[in-house]
């Protein structure tokens, strides 16, 4: 059947002759008084413009249309498109067929047309090409129904694009929104949801009240996920991902990952799992040593085809998986080995996303993640979204859950193409499987499957659901399942006889009940699990890791940042400034912040390790410092001086992301989980800005090793400092990194020297992708950025490794003199150092910048103490309100190393907010606090 239908089908194509110049003739009326023209006509002026007319079809015999019968012609134009685009409402799509159904808008009699009114019009006033059994407008009208009300609704109207709305309406409208399967292929469909319902079952059975959160009422959610397989197979695509919640996650990694139904049944049974993992290496899994329930983990599966699946693992905040999935797809399509941008293959891989309807409008996280979909630095030729709708959330029911008719409306804003589904029709699932498969092949885009279902059990298997949702629950109790309706749909069709049906189902439960036989005899010499920490992970990481480079190397890298092609216009100031980037290398100045990171992003470079670094304007940096990317200031032209370094091997990119926090940290974790050699930094605009993102850093930056074995070298760069610039901008909420630290889950680092910087820098590269590979939390400066007491010299690059502790020059010479200790970290350390200058008149202190305070470096701070045997107190200076920064952290650590020394605290005192409102205030204390430290 052709594919050959115009989206934007004109009425004025059905006028030809004296009828076409009357149109014409009445347009010129219009556009000279509008009121003088009929009503309807007027409209269609308005809705279509003025009446063109391809010459070659003036003359065709396309149905003669009197001046009198235009209000018709229009009425029947407004009915077709009704039908496109509010078909939907009066769709056969829900299961229960609990929610009204609306056709007022489709009906003839709502235009004012009978049904001998469209008999007398011609079909092409419907289609350019004419479907098969269409003769005139009613047939048209009633073909069009049948395909925009039965089990499979759309919603397309709203993407902006014309060749791709008229893709999918030639898609739909030619037939080819269906799936034509063989007598065998029901009878196979018959089958795997009679596995798949046989799971649930069984579970159910023998596992008495066991949390599962089963996929009951939406069994045709693996049947989509199976056509996705199928044809990503066929096209020869090496990996799948799929990121979902925790609803119908185990029949998921039963029936697509193919993780045993033994496995399953052992951690239900609470028995170790690891005798019945496959030995052919088909299936990986990784666990941590803390663990998590099974709902939450995920699993790799090694297709016979080449292909991978994979499923992400997920803690129980269901929809932020969603920007980790997509960040793994971006890293698995991407080719990092040469100098350069990645080069991207959007058709290697892509993301799965099953969503839930209350999360899907629910969760800010979800229209992030949509709102970078074609964002150069974050695309990855489209998504299929899936969302699983039981059409209810815990206990709450739709009209609770939300302001919008669908689930699915918030992706309208994207231009996302969405079909909803009647759950229970599985040849309908599959169908839309396979256009959402095409759609995205096709146009590299998002596109949005609402499948629509119910919940046979409450939130959990243990909850009663007819106390909060009775109405519901009487309909799901009395509604058969998807197995039993298409059973008896191929028995009335003569595929199979009830016989037949009611065998498999036991053939499955039998194979269940052999699975679960050999789970209660586990192997004897299987050891039970443990949760103690690893000795690999206590033992962190190489301590005083080299990282130095040659001056050499250094003083190439630097020349070749600062040679810029002939004909290309930096801006005639920045020149200036990067150009004072060669005075360190002549004897002059100090390497700052921006210059030091840059040298080390080159040597990473030349090393091998690609570097991805995204943020909020960190191509030029926030606080206008690293030029990372450089425009041509006559043509806009983005030059990558680091794309011109001699002897790198490895790409580099610098993208400013969207405003998002919370989706880009997620995006970023997940790039360097699927390609752990990558540097992947994330940069906030200012360190406060993390809070948006503080789910990423609890459920997963900090805890995925321990709880899952999925280790991550990602860098987080949170500029931090009290600095007058009011509360929202000076604290990167240092103390809740801290309370999350750890089993060396992380190091966390408060720095106070560019050198510093470029060694920790250096020192995260090279443990990439190795067993001591762990993030970095970086509270960076802001106002420090360029202060000489911050600035390296060369030779503090060229040699050495990064310091955890750095002791003030000019302090603690005459150990004897020495009756205090300070401790500060950061930006006060430095307030400490210009107040002190060269340390006269300040022999009765000594100053320890802690640079690194996870791991706490006791060590070398018990090694420095011993130093100063008169030493009485021990004070822990910060900016930072008693309650916040890292004095809570640190006392611990601290009281173990003082012996008979008093501790104290010089900083704010407790305070609800982390800094003053103003500036004059701001420095009032910043003085006082400096003023006790110091003091005798």
């Amino acid at each position: 059947m052709s594919n050959n239908v115009d989206y934007h089908r004109s009425p004025y194509a059905v006028f030809s002759g004296p009828n076409l110049g009357y149109v014409m003739e009445m347009y010129e009326v219009f556009k000279v008084s509008p009121e003088s023209v009929d009503a309807e006509l007027a409209d269609m002026f308005r809705r279509f413009g003025a009446p063109i007319i391809d010459e070659g079809k003036q003359t065709e015999a396309i149905g003669a249309v009197a001046p009198a019968d235009f209000s018709k012609v229009l009425s029947a134009y407004k009915l077709q498109d009704a039908i496109r685009t509010y078909g939907h409402l009066a769709a056969d799509i829900y299961p229960l067929n609990d929610r009204p159904k609306d056709s007022t808008r489709i009906e003839a009699s709502y235009y004012g047309l009978t049904d001998n009114d469209l008999r007398a019009m011609p079909a092409s006033l419907f289609f350019i090409t004419t479907p098969p059994n269409v003769a005139h407008g009613l047939d048209a009208v009633n073909y069009l129904k049948s395909l925009y009300t039965g089990k499979i609704a759309y919603e397309f109207d709203h993407v902006i694009d014309e060749e791709e709305r008229n893709w999918i309406q030639a898609k739909i409208e030619s037939g080819n929104v269906s799936t034509q399967l063989s007598v065998d292929d029901k009878k196979a469909l018959l089958e795997r949801l009679t596995k798949i319902e046989g799971f649930e079952k069984f579970i159910h059975r023998t596992f008495v009240g066991a949390k599962r959160f089963s996929i009951e009422g939406l069994d045709t959610l693996v049947v989509f996920l199976d056509e996705l397989v199928r044809r990503s197979e066929e096209e020869k695509m090496t990996k799948v991902l799929i990121g979902m919640a925790h609803r119908g996650r185990l029949n998921v990694l039963t029936h697509i990952l193919n993780k045993p139904y033994e496995m399953m049944f052992a951690q239900f049974a609470g028995v170790p799992d690891a005798p019945f993992m496959p030995t052919d290496g088909s299936l990986e899994v990784t666990r941590g040593w803390f663990g998590d329930v099974k709902y939450h983990m995920g699993a790799l599966y090694n297709g016979e085809t080449g292909m991978q699946r994979y499923l992400a693992y997920n803690p129980s905040h269901l929809e932020v998986v969603n920007p980790i999935i997509t960040g793994q797809t971006r890293a698995a399509q991407e080719n990092t080995a040469q100098t350069g941008i990645p080069k991207q293959n959007t058709e290697t891989a892509y993301a799965v996303l099953i969503h839930g309807d209350a999360a899907f409008p629910g969760q800010g996280i979800v229209p992030e993640t949509f709102n970078y979909s074609r964002v150069r630095g974050f695309k990855t030729g489209g998504s299929i979204h899936v969302i699983a709708n039981n059409m209810i959330g815990f206990t709450t029911e739709y009209y609770d859950s939300r302001s919008t008719y669908y689930s699915s409306d918030a992706a309208k804003g994207y231009e996302v193409p969405i079909l909803h589904v009647n759950a229970d029709s599985p040849e309908s699932v599959i169908a839309t499987a396979a256009f959402a498969f095409e759609y995205r092949q096709k146009f590299g885009k998002d596109i949005l499957i609402d499948l629509l279902g119910y919940r046979r059990y409450g939130h959990n298997e243990m909850d009663e659901p007819l106390v909060t949702n009775p109405v519901t629950y009487h309909s799901v109790h009395e509604h058969p399942t998807v197995r039993s309706l298409y059973g008896a749909e191929l028995v009335e069709a003569n595929v199979l006889t009830e016989e037949d049906v009611i065998a498999l189902d036991a053939k499955v439960i039998a194979t269940m009940q052999t699975a679960y036989d050999k789970v209660k005899e586990p192997s004897a010499q299987t050891e039970a699990l443990s949760n103690a920490t690893p000795e690999e992970v206590l033992a962190g990481y190489p301590r005083d890791l080299e990282t130095g480079a040659d001056e050499s190397r250094l003083r190439r890298i630097n020349e070749e940042l600062l040679a810029y092609p002939e004909g290309f216009n930096v801006f005639g100031k920045l020149t200036r400034i990067l150009k004072r980037r060669e005075d360190p290398f002549n004897g002059k100045g100090k390497i700052d912040w921006a210059h030091a990171e840059t040298l080390a992003f080159g040597a990473i470079l030349q090393d091998g390790n690609p570097i991805r670094m995204t943020g909020q304007d960190v191509q030029r940096g926030t606080f206008a410092h690293r030029h990372l990317v450089l425009h041509d200031e006559k043509t806009g032209e983005e030059l990558v001086p680091l794309h011109h370094i001699s002897g790198a091997n490895a790409s580099f990119v610098a993208y400013n992301s969207p405003l998002t926090e919370a989706a880009i940290v997620g995006y970023e974790f997940g790039y360097n989980l699927e390609d752990p050699k990558t540097l992947s930094v994330w940069e906030a605009q200012f360190g406060d800005f993390a809070n948006m993102a503080q789910v990423m850093f609890d459920q997963f930056v900090s805890s995925s090793y321990s709880k899952w074995g999925q280790q991550s070298g990602l860098v987080l760069l949170l500029p931090h400092a009290s600095e007058g610039q009011g509360p929202e901008h000076s604290s990167a909420r240092l103390e809740r990194f801290l309370q999350l630290c750890a089993e060396n889950n992380w190091t966390v680092a408060n720095l106070s020297s560019a050198a510093n910087y470029y060694h920790i820098l250096r020192r995260q590269a090279k443990m990439l992708g190795e067993k001591s590979m762990r993030p970095l939390v970086i509270v960076s400066p802001k106002s420090l950025l360029r202060h000489p007491l911050v600035g390296a010299d060369v030779s503090d690059l060229t040699a050495g490794h990064f310091q955890t502790v750095l002791e003030q020059p000019g302090t603690g010479k005459k150990a004897t003199k020495v009756e205090k200790i300070l401790f500060a970290s950061g930006k006060v350390a430095i307030d400490l150092a210009e107040r002190i200058k060269d340390g006269k008149g300040f022999d009765h202190l000594h100053i320890v910048r802690v640079e690194q305070l996870y791991p706490f470096p006791s060590d070398k701070i018990a090694d420095i103490i011993s130093r100063y045997p008169n030493a009485k107190e021990l004070v822990w200076v910060q900016e930072e309100p008693k309650n916040m920064g890292s004095w809570k952290f640190a006392f611990s650590y601290i009281k173990d190393l003082a012996g008979d020394k008093d501790i104290s605290y010089v900083g704010r005192v407790h305070r609800a907010s982390p800094s003053e409102g103003d500036g004059e205030s701001y420095k009032i204390e910043q003085a006082r606090i400096l003023d006790e430290a110091l003091k005798k």
